[in-house]
Order: structure tokens, then C-alpha cells, then sequence
């Protein structure tokens, strides 16, 4: 059946986000990433908390949130999160919490790569299919910013982030919103991402067809062996790969 529309993932698969090279900083003799240590400094200027009670806090949200949210698929927006570690620490303080997703947040900006081939490549897909972002994240202002840093927002139909769905992938119904969004059916829709749960169980359930995009992946034998069911209806190396692909494939065909 004829592809019409092509949904992405954001991260590692249309820019690449090394968080492998996230500064990192010494605090009482450990090692954290700078921006944790960052964040503890902004809430004591306004409460005196102690860096142990900071991080059990950040610690016990995070298992919190595991099980009330990840657990069953749904998003934590980061400004959620933010607060629900104030309100462990005694600190009802909205604009506190917000200073602290914009710290956060712009670290994590920082560690983004645009690949600069990406602009061409979508724009030669663009002329044959519909285009859109379906991708796991808690902030969609930031999301936005990295498709308009990477030049690709305007080349979007649709770009559908979970913290703004409320649903992560694998679950079904953001892909529901993604081809509602693009209005296509199913088989007509091709999602492209780096993770086999996400990106290729997840879409693969629905009857839409998947290209893994392995250039991050560290082992892709290894991580293909822990899950080689369903197997993705493509791997390639680069989305430069997609266009010949695509015209060729007797998948898509």
C-alpha cells in the first residue's frame, strides 16, 4: 500500500541530543551534571535546602512519577515535575519552578546537534508526502526550537509532542492523534525513530509501517537480539537513505 505521509521521531533521529557530553561538575566530592547542581543553587537563594534533601526529593518524584505516569505511558510536563519536587520540599513557588524548567531545559538545548543535510532531505520528501513529528518530550516550547534551529519547522504538517498529547509513545493514542493529524490511515503512514519499543513496537501495533534509524544506536545487533519482534519494515543508517527507499521498496510500493 502507497505511503502518503511520514511521521519522526525529534531526538536522535531528526537532530541528535548527546547527552553523553552534558557538562558535569564536581559538588562534595561527587560528580553531577552541572545543570543539577545549578538548579539546587536557584531554589537556595530563596529557601536553604541542603544538596542531599534536593537530590532525595528529585529522586523520590522521579519514582513517583514512574509509576503514576511512565508506567502507564502518560507524560510529565517538565514544569510538572518541578513542582511536584518544590511541593516535597516545603516550597510553594510557581515562578521558582519555571526558573527551574528554563535551567534544565536550556542544558539540555545545549547538548542539541542539527545535521545540516536534514533540511534537503525533508524538503525532497516533502514533495511527496505529508510530514510530521510525533516524539517523547516534556517541553514542546523547547521541542520547537530545535525544529526551528534545524530548519525544519515550516516543512511540518503536524508535530505532536507528548507533554502537549498527554500520552507517550509507545501508546497507542498519540499515534492516533499523529494520524488524525495528518489525515492518513494507518498502513498510509511510515514513522521513522531510533527506539525499537517507541518507535517501531509502538506504530507497528496500529498496522503502521516503521524505518529504525540506527545512527545512535550504540549496538544495533545487540538491541535488535533483545527485541526482534515486531522487526521494523526498514533500518537505515541516515534519513538520507528514506527517499530512494521509498521509491524502490516494494513494502511501500
Amino acid at each position: 500500500m502507497p505511503i502518503r505521509a511520514i511521521s519522526f521521531d525529534l531526538f536522535d533521529t531528526l537532530v541528535d541530543l548527546l547527552g553523553e557530553t552534558l557538562p558535569r561538575e564536581e559538588y562534595e566530592g561527587r560528580s553531577f551534571p552541572r545543570s543539577l547542581i545549578q538548579i539546587h543553587g536557584l531554589i537556595s537563594e530563596q529557601v536553604p535546602v541542603s544538596f542531599d534533601a534536593y537530590l532525595k526529593a528529585m529522586r523520590d518524584v522521579d519514582v513517583q512519577f514512574r509509576g503514576s505516569h511512565y508506567a502507564n505511558d502518560r507524560e510529565v510536563t517538565s514544569l510538572q515535575r518541578f513542582e511536584e519536587v518544590l511541593e516535597r520540599l516545603g516550597i510553594d513557588d510557581k515562578a521558582l519552578a519555571e526558573a527551574m524548567v528554563g535551567l534544565h531545559m536550556g542544558a539540555l538545548y545545549g547538548q542539541v546537534r542539527t545535521l545540516a543535510h536534514h533540511q534537503e532531505v525533508l524538503s525532497e520528501l516533502k514533495k511527496d508526502f505529508r510530514l510530521g513529528v510525533c516524539s517523547n518530550f516534556s517541553h514542546s516550547e523547547t521541542a520547537h526550537r530545535v525544529l526551528a534551529d534545524a530548519g525544519l519547522t515550516e516543512l511540518m504538517d503536524a508535530v505532536l509532542i507528548s507533554d502537549a498529547v498527554g500520552i507517550r509513545k509507545p501508546a497507542s493514542g498519540i499515534f492516533h492523534a499523529t494520524l488524525e493529524a495528518l489525515d492518513v490511515e494507518p498502513h498510509e503512514l511510515l514513522h521513522v525513530g531510533d527506539q525499537l519499543g517507541a518507535d517501531v513496537a509502538g506504530p507497528a501495533s496500529l498496522g503502521i509501517r516503521t524505518a529504525w534509524i540506527v545512527r545512535r544506536v550504540g549496538d544495533a545487533e545487540a538491541a535488535l537480539a533483545e527485541r526482534p519482534e515486531p522487526a521494523p519494515d526498514l533500518r537505515i543508517d541516515d534519513l538520507a537513505e528514506l527517499p530512494a527507499l521509498l521509491q524502490r521498496s516494494p513494502v511501500f510500493s
